[in-house]
């Protein structure tokens, strides 16, 4: 049976994605960093006929990440599909606002670093060896769609570091397209569950298995933003959706 782990598990996009890949037969790791309404969610799966288990984890700790990958891997198998994408939850977001890109600082965008570079780094260091040995494996990392396609001046401190991230997916992908490892990157521009069914997250989770199953592109863009979206409100998937 093959495992899926989502990094940045929420209520959602995550659960989502989670149930998508358990319909094929995966087994289902769920890391965020609260315990017990991780634990929720892997329960309404397993109540669903379906393997999985909770994982707590600080993505932006390297030890913590990495042990919670590696009790997943002992619990459930090795790694098969690793999808990326943390986000702030709303306490989160008050300790560490938004800021435009004209007042970006040192300070306001090392934690988001922390959040993005250090935590993907070490979360495919911790899954690839393992890809490699097996000559297959496929890595999904999500972030906003301000992380390249999209200009949003008022996320700046956060797409430093997701713009980074973006960077370094589509060079791995080139890396490891002849290794037998896909990595795929999403720029989400999405209400999630708001602006109709495109912006559903069981819908988004549809284009993630095709991703998983094609191989093929290195970038999905998806754009489900309702017409009368205007950049100063910020509709990305770290607005609406809830994390654990």
């Amino acid at each position: 049976m093959n495992t899926l782990a989502v990094v940045g598990a929420g209520p959602q996009l995550g659960m989502s994605i989670a149930r998508r890949f358990a319909r094929e037969g995966f087994s289902i790791a769920l890391l965020a960093r609260r315990e017990e309404p991780l634990e929720r969610l892997a329960a309404m799966l397993r109540d669903d006929g379906h393997e999985a288990a909770a994982f707590p984890a600080d993505v932006s700790d390297p030890d913590s990440l990495r042990s919670a990958l590696r009790a997943a891997e002992e619990r459930l198998g090795g790694i098969d599909v690793l999808e990326f994408s943390p986000a702030p939850t709303k306490a989160d977001m008050l300790a560490r606002p938004l800021i435009d890109a004209s007042e970006v600082t040192v300070e306001s965008v090392l934690p988001e670093f922390d959040m993005y570079i250090r935590g993907g780094i070490t979360a495919v260091r911790s899954v690839l060896p393992g890809m490699l040995s097996r000559g297959t494996g496929t890595i999904i990392f999500t972030t906003e769609a301000g992380s390249g396609p999209m200009i949003v001046p008022r996320v700046a401190n956060v797409q430093i570091a997701t713009g980074g991230l973006r960077n370094w997916a589509l060079n791995l992908h080139e890396s490891l397209r002849e290794r037998g490892v896909y990595v795929g990157h999403v720029a989400l521009a999405a209400a999630i569950g708001h602006g109709g069914p495109a912006a559903e997250p069981d819908t988004i989770a549809d284009a993630y298995w095709k991703l998983h199953t094609e191989r093929i592109e290195p970038e999905l863009v998806y754009d489900a933003l309702p017409d009368d979206w205007q950049v100063d409100q910020v509709a990305d998937k770290f607005t609406v959706d809830e994390r654990v």
